[in-house]
């Protein structure tokens, strides 16, 4: 399964500047309001180092991590839901993203507009949810009515109509539906059909300066702005720095700025961490492989993300934890010493799971 990331934000908060340096990729970033017209996308590998020593081990030719797909839309102002700057033609981009990363602004730097004239992120986080809040319920108001009359004629399920009336109160008090799935029982299956924004996890990304990236109180301010969700806080102009260095340089230029971790490496496993995500391995002489699946996801299920073929004729699964297998040095040693096991389709896959199937095609 493929994770993909929206990237939204005001205009001029660094998020062209942040995906430059995700991709590695040239984005226009410019000083000025909707630089980014056309959708950005751009595909990031998720950092696993134990894909290097799989590739030991099993003397594989190739290396493939499990990615993770961002896409760039251009800021987002007031009015944006009514049509003001681009409207509503850059949140469709981001409807099918499974979670929303929102680019705070806290650097100060006069050189750079602020959209609003002052750096302020407890309001820029407030026109963001506002904008995403309200596209919502056009999307509802909308889709309610024609509901409506399928309920009348029997072609809807009358859950399907709750499940959109309890999501439009919901949006209409100010909140948005993923924090209010549990309060508020939504069916949340009953509302996927629409892709509603506010309906995915968000992530924030702090874009901050060294005064903030060397102060932990003002960090603990900011990430009570949005707990319980995950913060982030990186410097968008250092991470495009790192990028363009090899990976001595990049660790000592890391190292300087008081981090033992890119904020690019970080928002790829917040990422995951705020889906419930976790990546299998698969190894051989051909290739050292990172699969993603869901939390809790079975082996017939994780054979699936392979191919299809493999859940509909799942057999079984020998699986042997990576540092069983690192430790013994093969497959072969850890078979002996007992640590390779054979799981059938009960079995709840675990994060570094290495792992063979035996299917009937």
């Amino acid at each position: 399964m493929a994770l993909t990331i929206g990237i939204v934000g005001l205009p001029n908060v660094g998020k062209s500047t942040l995906f430059n340096a995700l991709t590695r990729n040239n984005v226009l970033a410019a000083n000025y309001p909707f630089a980014t017209i056309e959708p950005n996308v751009g595909v990031v590998n998720l950092p696993d180092p134990r894909l290097a020593q799989l590739a030991e081990v099993f003397g594989s030719k190739q290396i493939l991590p499990a990615t993770v797909s961002f896409v760039d839309i251009a800021g987002i102002v007031k009015g944006a839901s009514e049509g003001e700057g681009l409207g509503n033609q850059f949140l469709a981009n981001i409807r099918e993203a499974e979670a929303i990363a929102q680019v705070i602004r806290v650097f100060d730097d006069p050189d750079v507009i602020h959209v609003d004239g002052k750096v302020n992120p407890r309001s820029d986080m407030e026109t963001i949810n506002t904008e995403l809040i309200l596209a919502d319920l056009q999307t509802l108001e909308k889709a309610i009515p024609r509901v409506e009359k399928e309920v009348k004629i029997k072609k809807r399920d009358a859950a399907q109509l709750a499940a959109m009336q309890a999501a439009q109160s919901v949006l209409e008090r100010g909140d948005t539906i993923f924090s209010s799935v549990a309060s508020d029982k939504l069916e949340m299956e009953h509302l996927r059909e629409l892709s509603l924004l506010t309906a995915k996890p968000f992530i924030y990304v702090f874009n901050v300066d060294d005064a903030v990236l060397s102060n932990p109180e003002r960090q603990e301010e900011l990430r009570a702005l949005v707990a319980p969700a995950d913060a982030i806080f990186l410097d968008a102009k250092l991470e495009a720095d790192l990028v363009e260095l090899d990976e001595d340089e990049a660790r000592e230029m890391l190292e300087m700025s008081g981090q033992e971790q890119s904020g690019l490496d970080q928002l790829a496993h917040v990422g995951f961490h705020t889906l419930g995500l976790q990546t299998y391995l698969t190894a051989g002489p051909k290739e050292s492989r990172a699969w993603t699946v869901k939390k809790g996801a079975t082996a017939p299920e994780a054979a699936g993300v392979i191919h299809s073929d493999f859940q509909r004729g799942f057999i079984k699964a020998e699986v042997v934890s990576f540092e069983d297998l690192i430790d013994a040095g093969s497959m072969s040693e850890a078979k002996s010493r007992g640590k390779v096991r054979i799981e059938g389709k009960e079995y709840v896959m675990s994060d570094g799971d290495v792992v063979e199937f035996r299917f009937n095609v």
